[in-house]
């Protein structure tokens, strides 16, 4: 297919892409999923079957400072992940404000946890992380955090389950006594001011050690010092020498992931970060070497598929070559508002989604992805949602989640501890899915906190989606819901709500493209992919680099 036939049939518009790129071919459609709570994209480069797990690494519950308890972390976890550490704080070599009347609770709330940590609370720690770990279906890790004034925080990641809780004077003593063991010391909130827990560029050595950073949490995106999700914690603003970017213009090279970073005892609550890994299966030893080698991406909330390849290498590989031939193949669950391919902290392409869909010629059975809501309420206590998703024709191809914990970023005064409400899908078949969760209301127009989840469906556009939860019934065809989203209240005006969002169609949350670039710019130039879709929900891949021939 050319570009002309491309952009006729696909729907998709290239906006523009940088001189030496050539457009070979481009198409969008649909890939095969089964019945199943959990879609897996595969990919196949050379031969060799890979699928998309997720994770989160980084987190927080009660065992230290935060809220909610560790064997409730666990069980959120499950219900939406496939790998998790939940991360006690441990070690500030480097605490600040000793004497300071401004700073006192601030410090007896960190030194506080440290000493419930060891005194016992390490062990029971292990001890749970081991007890919740399932191979093959879900693999849990140890990891502690280490603040630092000077270094930026790290979070370490044990593949032995029986680690010790080290001590350290600072993050390079931490990093030694580590070497030769494995365990990665990832940095985190990177962009915050350097001698302020920012992270320090010059310290960076990668590696085994710090394959990879975290480019995104509860704190904000620290891709660049621009785009959304600003900084907004009490910990300062977002600078440009602490981020992502910045380092890669260093010339380091790293993989990208998320995690939520978050307060409530909620791994993986949705919309605050996310850590993909491109894996053959879920392997404690096959996870960890895909980590390892950076075959890993960040996604804010949904689970967007990303295949990127520079000349056959994976993200996270390094490649050599004049002439770059890029491959990308992009899934998103709601419409993709764009997707970009980045070379050297430039956009280098641009794909524009398409802005309306085509209308449907025939009663054909059609193939969409609907998200529906539930929240909006305005009660400081949660609202429980019990009931069920149904549909009266077609199948449910699968569904995704999109549980949210509490949202907290860190322990304030005042604040009493909440215990964690765990969201379940309580079954799945091939024409409805019950769901038990807790809403709460969203303490601002910029936080959101209600719960969902998204349906894959194929079915006829007469067919009726149905909502049946607390003794109220509401239903929409999907080919209302391919014309636009639908509300409705539960007990009438400012009460718990519920959104039908509109049907996307594969054409909306597809994309696959081929490029050509042929033109160097250094001795190693980095590639990689930003997706936005337009319900604000993003992903990066990780970096490819070609070095020049």
């Amino acid at each position: 297919m050319n570009r002309r036939e491309f952009l006729k049939n696909s729907g998709w518009t290239l906006l523009g892409a940088a001189a030496g790129a050539s457009f070979i071919g481009c198409a969008t459609g649909a890939v095969s999923s089964k019945a199943d709570s959990r879609i897996r994209r595969r990919f196949a480069p050379e031969g060799k079957k890979q699928n998309i797990y997720w994770g989160d690494v980084h987190n927080h519950c009660n065992i230290t400072y935060g809220h909610g308890g560790l064997e409730a972390a666990f069980e959120a976890a499950k219900e939406q992940l496939d790998f998790v550490s939940v991360t006690p704080h441990a070690l500030w070599p480097d605490i600040p404000g000793k004497g300071d009347p401004r700073l006192e609770w601030v410090i007896e709330y960190h030194e506080s946890a440290f000493r419930r940590l060891r005194a016992g609370g390490w062990d029971r720690y292990v001890e749970s992380t081991g007890r919740h770990n399932d191979p093959g279906k879900f693999l849990t890790f140890l990891s502690y955090e280490c603040h630092s004034m000077e270094h930026g925080d790290h979070v370490v990641l044990h593949h032995d389950l029986r680690a010790p809780l080290l001590e350290c004077a600072s993050v390079p003593d931490l990093m030694r006594q580590l070497e030769g063991q494995k365990a990665f010391i990832t940095p985190h909130h990177l962009g915050y001011m350097s001698g302020y827990r920012g992270y320090n560029w010059a310290a960076f050595k990668g590696g085994d050690q710090t394959p990879f950073v975290e480019i995104f949490s509860r704190h904000g995106l620290a891709e660049s010092d621009q785009g959304d999700y600003d900084y907004l914690h009490d910990m300062g603003p977002r600078t440009w020498e602490g981020s992502a970017l910045y380092g890669l213009e260093q010339g380091n090279r790293f993989g990208i992931m998320g995690s939520t970073d978050q307060h409530a005892g909620y791994p993986g609550s949705y919309g605050d970060g996310r850590m993909a890994v491109l894996a053959p299966s879920l392997d404690r030893d096959a996870l960890w070497e895909a980590i390892r080698t950076r075959r890993i991406y960040c996604a804010t909330g949904d689970k967007i598929a990303i295949d990127l390849r520079v000349n056959g290498e994976q993200m996270g590989g390094v490649t050599r070559g004049h002439k770059r031939d890029i491959y990308l193949g992009v899934e998103g669950w709601n419409f993709l508002d764009y997707v970009e391919i980045v070379k050297n902290g430039r956009t280098f392409a641009r794909f524009e989604g398409p802005q309306s869909l085509r209308p449907m010629q025939n009663d054909d059975p059609v193939r969409a992805r609907v998200k529906l809501e539930f929240g909006w309420n305005r009660e400081e206590e949660p609202v429980r949602w019990d009931g069920e998703v149904r549909i009266d024709g077609g199948v449910i191809n699968g569904v995704e989640t999109c549980f949210r914990g509490l949202p907290y970023t860190s322990p304030q005064p005042g604040v009493p501890e909440r215990q964690t409400k765990v969201n379940r899908l309580t079954k799945v078949s091939a024409d409805s899915v019950a769901i038990e969760m807790y809403s709460v209301k969203n303490p601002n127009t910029l936080t959101p906190a209600m719960q969902g989840v998204i349906l894959d469906v194929t079915m006829p556009r007469n067919a009726k989606i149905t909502a049946a939860f607390n003794g109220r019934t509401f239903s929409h065809t999907l080919g209302e819901l391919l014309e636009g989203s639908h509300s409705h209240f539960m007990r009438g005006w400012l009460s718990e709500a519920i959104r039908f969002n509109r049907a996307a169609t594969p054409e909306a949350w597809s994309l696959e493209a081929a490029l050509s670039d042929g033109k160097p710019e250094r001795d190693a130039d980095y590639y990689y992919a930003r997706v936005r879709q337009r319900d604000g929900q993003w992903a990066w891949s990780s970096p490819i680099w070609v070095e020049r021939v």
